[in-house]
């Protein structure tokens, strides 16, 4: 199909919803450079302009999937659907629901909290206030879906006699949640990841591990009071500072995001030794290599922010985001299709909606309860 038949099938109003919402976006983009709202004739006149846009640096002839396949126009498939699942838009929403599709939700603040003595805690089916109270620290679950821990007296904050008692909170698959630890460093995890720490930070380092991913907002300290940050393959030194791990087993690579002060990471196997990281910088470690690149650190804390975000990822890499954020399996038959995704879209839709942009694009699927293929 190329543009002007797509413009033909919207104006005929035999659009599919995903061929709908995209055509819809670029009237968007020709609304918004006026003061004004367009009326119907001016939507009219501006087709020949929407189907330049579209068929922009075309060759006469040439079909518009070839180019839309690519990283840029996919960046216009997710902006459109950016635009038309953000839920503070008043605009009604274009991609109608289908009643023979199982509607699965997207994830939300669910987590379990392991404390020292084995006592699990379900944090989001557990009462707002306070959960509990160990080695002088008081933990409390506050209405807006975040864990707090506090000191309750001062032998608890040196350590004093007590001993140091470790947790643990965990998200599922189709989970996230948000602690903040006694030190005041505020921690956000992503689905399917959890951290260990203790109640009280003793001595000249804070420790805690991670596997998954997490973004910290490590609190500034005592300058010789350092916060490191373990995983499987690597450790993060920092003094206070911000930044994202993406640690998760299923990825290839081990990503360091930092968004400001400094950090230090060291592989834990192989020759690569420490690097430093500045603002804006990524570390990947990618088997026994660890290097520094210049980083997106939009793109690295989108998910935090309530947004899957992709630059130039293959279509598993995507899949993989989306099984853990609905809590779905994802397998594959056939070849995959090579081309490459970039942009931005909401969490907060349904996963039905989430697969309806991807269909436009030539990725088809079969959904069987929360198992999703991948179809030629």
């Amino acid at each position: 199909m190329d543009a002007k038949e797509l413009l033909e099938k919207y104006r005929s109003g035999n659009c599919t919803a995903a061929e709908k919402a995209i055509v819809e976006t670029w009237y968007l983009k020709f609304e918004q450079e006026t003061a004004d709202p367009l009326t119907a004739d001016e939507l009219e006149q501006a087709t020949d302009r929407i189907w330049a846009g579209l068929s922009v640096h075309e060759k006469p002839q040439r079909k518009l999937w070839p180019r839309i396949a690519g990283a840029a126009a996919v960046l216009l498939m997710l902006s459109a659907g950016l635009y038309f699942f953000n839920p503070v838009t008043h605009q009604p929403a274009l991609l109608a629901q289908k009643e023979h599709t199982p509607q699965i939700l997207p994830g939300g603040n669910k987590a379990t909290l392991t404390l020292a003595n084995g006592q699990e805690i379900t944090l989001d089916g557990a009462d707002n206030g306070q959960l509990a109270e160990q080695a002088g620290i008081i933990i409390t679950k506050t209405k807006d879906g975040q864990l707090v821990y506090t000191v309750a007296d001062q032998g608890a904050r040196t350590g004093g006699e007590r001993q140091i008692a470790m947790n643990t909170i965990a998200t599922p698959k189709g989970g996230q949640y948000q602690v903040n630890l006694p030190d005041g460093t505020k921690v956000w995890l992503n689905a399917a990841s959890s951290l260990r720490y203790p109640t009280v930070f003793t001595g000249t380092e804070r420790r805690v591990s991670l596997t998954g991913e997490a973004y910290f907002e490590v609190a500034k300290v005592h300058p010789a009071k350092s916060f490191s940050v373990s995983s499987s393959t690597q450790t993060v030194e920092v003094l206070g500072t911000h930044f994202n791990i993406n640690s998760y087993a299923d990825e290839q690579a081990v990503k360091t995001s930092l968004l400001e002060g400094a950090v230090k990471v060291t592989a834990q196997t192989g020759t690569s030794g420490s690097v430093f990281l500045k603002p804006g910088q990524q570390a990947v470690l990618l088997g026994n290599q660890l290097n520094v690149n210049p980083g997106d650190t939009e793109e690295a804390i989108a998910w935090k922010n309530g947004m899957f975000s992709f630059k130039d990822a293959d279509l598993q890499t995507v899949m993989r985001s989306v099984a853990r954020w609905y809590d779905v399996e994802v397998s594959y038959e056939g070849n995959l299709p090579g081309r490459q995704f970039s942009g931005e879209i909401h969490r907060n839709i349904n996963l039905s909606e989430v697969l309806d942009i991807l269909s436009f694009f030539k990725v088809h699927f079969r959904i069987d309860g929360k198992k999703i293929t991948v179809t030629k």
